[in-house]
């Protein structure tokens, strides 16, 4: 099923937790659909438009067209989700790096505490077209850089070696 604009999951449709925590949605059939999976189709260009809800087959069951136009309760179900499921943390500082070629070890402080990961190559940084960029460590974590401009002197000098 899936909703336009302004409008909602039919009221047909209910989406809650089992006891295993696991996302079930029950559809307007009354089938109950366990272990179902909020994906966005724009992670970082548009966070809020378009999400899909997938079932454990990964076939899509129901289509939001924009999150914040869901109630509440069901919104913080899906935005609960999306949180556990996606790991970007974002770099507020570089603190150093090892070297200026690579691979090269960056100490950095993210939104989530202090880290330390193995840049393989300058390729593995990208630029996201809302001029954020996205960086991708030895281990296929991403960090995220939300505003360069906005990184400290210290933080701009040397991510610009990279760059």
């Amino acid at each position: 099923m899936r909703t336009e604009g302004n409008e909602m999951l039919a009221p047909d449709y209910r989406l809650e937790r089992d006891a295993f925590g696991r996302l079930c949605l029950i559809d307007a059939a009354g089938e109950r659909h366990a272990g179902v999976v909020p994906v966005r189709a724009f992670p970082l260009a548009a966070p809020n438009e378009g999400i899909a809800l997938m079932g454990p087959d990964g076939h899509e069951l129901v289509w939001i067209a924009r999150l914040d136009a869901l109630p509440p309760g069901l919104r913080s179900l899906i935005e609960e989700e999306l949180a556990a499921r996606e790991f970007v943390p974002e770099i507020l500082k570089l603190r150093e790096v090892s070297s200026f070629a690579t691979p090269s070890t960056w100490s950095v402080d993210t939104d989530r505490g202090p880290a330390s990961f193995v840049l393989k190559g300058e390729e593995d940084i990208r630029r996201v077209a809302d001029g954020s960029l996205l960086i991708a460590d030895s281990h296929g974590i991403h960090f995220r850089i939300r505003d360069p401009r906005a990184l400290d002197a210290h933080s701009r000098k040397l991510l610009d070696r990279f760059l």
